[in-house]
Formats: C-alpha cells, sequence, structure tokens
C-alpha cells in the first residue's frame, strides 16, 4: 500500500468506529494512539479492512505515512487534549498540511484554534460529528466548519463516510472557524429537549394512567409508524420493551432515574442567553437533567409532598399525547432554528439553515420525518420561523389542543411535564401581539430611570409620571 489518504488520531469508541468506515468507503488511513498496544489491537481485529489500514506508533510514522498534502483528523477529549494534540502535531508537518478536530468541542475553543492556525498559514477545520459509535461506523452526520478550500480538500471522504438520504449524503459545509461545532452543539441541545418531552410523554403514561412498560412500548411503536417517525421514538418502543437478563422485570423499572450528561445541551442553553435567543424547551430540558442527579432531595420531597395523582383513564387520551408531542417537537425544533439563525448572524457564518435540516435527515440522533419537511420550509424562507411556516402552522393549528390538554392534565395533577409546559409558553408568547412587558418596562424605569419608548411614538428614553421615586 502506498501513503494514506488520511491519518487518525484516537482510537477509542467514535474514533476507532470513524476509521473503519473511512477504510470501508475505499480511502486508506493511518492510525495512531497514545497506547501503542490499543493501535494494534485494532489493527489486529479490523479484519478484512486491515488491508487499508496503517497502524503506526509515533506521531513522526504517522505523519510519515500520510499523502502530502497531509490531512490529520483528531478524534481525542475535548478541551485540553485538543490543544495538546495539535501541539504535538504540528511541529511535525508542513505548512499546508490539515488538522481536523472531529471530537465534541466547544465552538469558542474552535474559533479560537481556527484564528491561532490562520494567523500561522496552516489549514484547520472543526467539524461536528453526530450519530454515536454506529452513526461513525456506518454513517454519520457531518457539519462541518473552517475555510472552504480545507472542506474542499477532504469533503470526497468526508461525504463517502456520512449517512445517505435518499442519495444525498448527510455532511456539508456550515461556515468558517466554529460554525461547525456549533451547529453540533445546537443539534445535542435539540436532542436534550426532544428525549425530555419523549420522557414526559412516557412518565405520563406510567404515573398518570398507570402503563406498564409492555404497554408503553406498544404505543411508541405506534406512534413511531406515524407523524412522530424518529430514530429516539424508534429506540423508545425498543427500550421500554426490553427485559432485565437480572430479575426478569421490565428494564426501565430497574434503571435509576438520575441523568448523565456531557454538557453540550448545557452549552446550548449558555449560548442562547449570550445571544438572547430565547429556547426554553432546551433550557427546560438541561434543568431536568440536573434536577435528575439531586434523588435525595427529590425523595424527601415525594415524602412532604407527595407523588403525583393517578389520572383518570379518560382524563388524557394517547392521542393527546401524541399530538402533544407533534407540537412539542415542532416548537422544540422552532427554537433551535431561531438560536441557529440568531448565531449566523452574530458571527457572520451565513449559515445554510435548509442544508442543516438536510444533514440532520439521517445519520445523527434526532433524525426524524419532519426534517425533510423543515428542510423545505427553511429553503423557501430561511429567515421565516418555522412555526410560520404554512405546513407547520397548520400541524400546530391541529396538535395544540393535544398539547394544552396534557399540560393542563399534567399539571392538575402534579405530573412535572416541564419541557413540553416550556414549549407551550414560548408558543403562546410569540403568538401574543402585545405582552406583559410594558409593565416591566414601567417598574424598572420606576426603579432605575431606565426609560421606555411609547406607543404613540417618541423614541425611547421616556419617563413615567412617578419620576423620583425610584431606588436609583
Amino acid at each position: 500500500m502506498g501513503k494514506a489518504d488520511i491519518g487518525l488520531v484516537g482510537l477509542g469508541t467514535m474514533g476507532a468506529a470513524l476509521a473503519l468506515n473511512i477504510a470501508e468507503k475505499g480511502h486508506d488511513i493511518a492510525v495512531w494512539n497514545r497506547t501503542p498496544s490499543v493501535t494494534r489491537d485494532f489493527h489486529a481485529g479490523a479484519g478484512a479492512l486491515a488491508d487499508r489500514i496503517v497502524p503506526t506508533e509515533t506521531l513522526e510514522e504517522l505523519v510519515a505515512a500520510l499523502q502530502p498534502p497531509r490531512a490529520i483528523m483528531l478524534m481525542v477529549p475535548a478541551g485540553a487534549p485538543v490543544d495538546q494534540q495539535i501541539a504535538a502535531l504540528r511541529p511535525l508537518l508542513e505548512a499546508d498540511d490539515l488538522i481536523i478536530d472531529a471530537g465534541n468541542a466547544d465552538f469558542h475553543d474552535t474559533e479560537r484554534r481556527a484564528r491561532a492556525a490562520a494567523e500561522a498559514g496552516h489549514p484547520y477545520l472543526g467539524i461536528g460529528v453526530s450519530g454515536g459509535e454506529e452513526g461513525a461506523r456506518h454513517g454519520p452526520a457531518i457539519m462541518g466548519g473552517g475555510p472552504r478550500p480545507a472542506w474542499d480538500r477532504v469533503a470526497h471522504i468526508l461525504t463517502a463516510i456520512a449517512a445517505d438520504y435518499q442519495g444525498t449524503p448527510c455532511a456539508t459545509w456550515m461556515g468558517e472557524g466554529g460554525a461547525g461545532h456549533f451547529v453540533k452543539t445546537v443539534h445535542n441541545g435539540i436532542e436534550y429537549a426532544d428525549m425530555q418531552m419523549i420522557a414526559e410523554a412516557y412518565g405520563a403514561m406510567r404515573d398518570g394512567l398507570g402503563m406498564p412498560p409492555a404497554a408503553i412500548a406498544e404505543v411508541f411503536a405506534r406512534w413511531n409508524d406515524g407523524p412522530l417517525q424518529s430514530y429516539l421514538i424508534e429506540i423508545s418502543a425498543t427500550v421500554s420493551a426490553a427485559t432485565d437478563p437480572a430479575t426478569g422485570q421490565p428494564m426501565l423499572d430497574v434503571i435509576l432515574d438520575r441523568a448523565g450528561q456531557k454538557g453540550t445541551g448545557r452549552w446550548t442553553a449558555i449560548e442562547a442567553q449570550h445571544l438572547a435567543a430565547p429556547v426554553p424547551a432546551i433550557e427546560a430540558a438541561v434543568a431536568a437533567r440536573n434536577l435528575s442527579a439531586r434523588l435525595a432531595e427529590r425523595q424527601v420531597g415525594a415524602g412532604i409532598f407527595g407523588a403525583p395523582q393517578p389520572l383518570a383513564p379518560e382524563a388524557l387520551g394517547i392521542d393527546q399525547l401524541e399530538q402533544a408531542l407533534i407540537a412539542g417537537k415542532v416548537l422544540c425544533y422552532a427554537q433551535g432554528f431561531g438560536l441557529l439563525a440568531m448565531a449566523s448572524e452574530a458571527y457572520g457564518w451565513d449559515l445554510p439553515m435548509a442544508g442543516i435540516a438536510r444533514v440532520w435527515r439521517a445519520g445523527c440522533i434526532i433524525r426524524s420525518a419532519m426534517l425533510n419537511d423543515m428542510a423545505a420550509a427553511l429553503e423557501d424562507a430561511p429567515a421565516r420561523n418555522l412555526i410560520f411556516a404554512p405546513d407547520f402552522s397548520a400541524r400546530l393549528q391541529t396538535a395544540l389542543p393535544g398539547l394544552r390538554a396534557t399540560v393542563a392534565t399534567g399539571a392538575s395533577a402534579g405530573l412535572p411535564l416541564p419541557a413540553l409546559a416550556a414549549g407551550l409558553g414560548w408558543f403562546d408568547t410569540m403568538r401574543s401581539a402585545r405582552t406583559t412587558a410594558n409593565l416591566i418596562q414601567a417598574q424598572r424605569d420606576f426603579f432605575g430611570a431606565h426609560g421606555f419608548e411609547r406607543v404613540d411614538g417618541g423614541g425611547s428614553g421616556q419617563h413615567g409620571p412617578w419620576a423620583g421615586h425610584g431606588m436609583g
């Protein structure tokens, strides 16, 4: 075998899966891991693909194994390890050799690294990769960020390994600098909210309607044949139907209700606050995960205040729950795309809104049937909020009664539905021609002389008749 087409550093779960994917798509790849035995074991276990894989035991060997101009993909933990790996690699490379960070990076770090690379005259890409181990092995969604010429150099490899949606690769260039990693961050924020809303529907069935996991699995499976068809609904049916081999109990009944997180949903919420982009469904989902960790406190609360009240069978229908999830999903995605639009303007990225929806149609965790229609709506009017697109406004008109019934019934019974309720609150604010912020402006002017605008004109900086009564 001659020189390899691309290199990869880091043979953890995702790195190993991506390396096999690249080899399987016909590209020779050189690999390196800081523990040489990991590299050797990976190569030995690659089977028929081993002939396309060059195992190396030093970074010098890795660089020597690559065809110039070189491209090396980093699959190492986010943060300091990426900086350390770049510092170790860069002295061994030529000026036009390309480093690609394909990990779950904070886009601010990617922006910083991209600036440093540009100042030194080196190409640098930050790409978001979604789909977990299965996606990495057989076809993830890929969101690229960095100089367009650098993306074009490796696009033939990245599109080849990406998921495919009806003949279209789920990989595209999003914009300069950290654009790709920002899009991946918002993807993960939407993922948090989507998962939380599905969990809330599960809770309504389990705690409100007293349904066992097997019956809930049947509901999820039925929903997956309709408008809610998606990877997350599909796997919710699978895990709800599963049985614990050790006890014979339903698997869900033996799993502790303390959810983990790697922080990307939190990043989404933080960036949304910085940009003044309202994403309450995502924020509620992040808060719900944080609350899940407070197990001891929740147990104290249950002891003092009691558990949610069971619902009468006629109080909430399964069809209403389905409509609640349809509405919640539309509202959640609308918030996510709204955040992307504000970031695109703030950072000068010109994000391809319809292209983002297309990339998410397959391979990634939030892939769903709705995304194709979202891509069409965003193609038609990229700056328009999704809830105002004719297709989705019609869906909301149909589904909102179910969402209202679910949230109202849940609140009356004490069932926690934070993400669904937050989505509904956002929607009701978005359809309010006149909100109550006029009172807030009056309050701010009273205690701080902040001023306000009048409905009859006159510009900002107007004051009320309470001047001199404030607290400073």
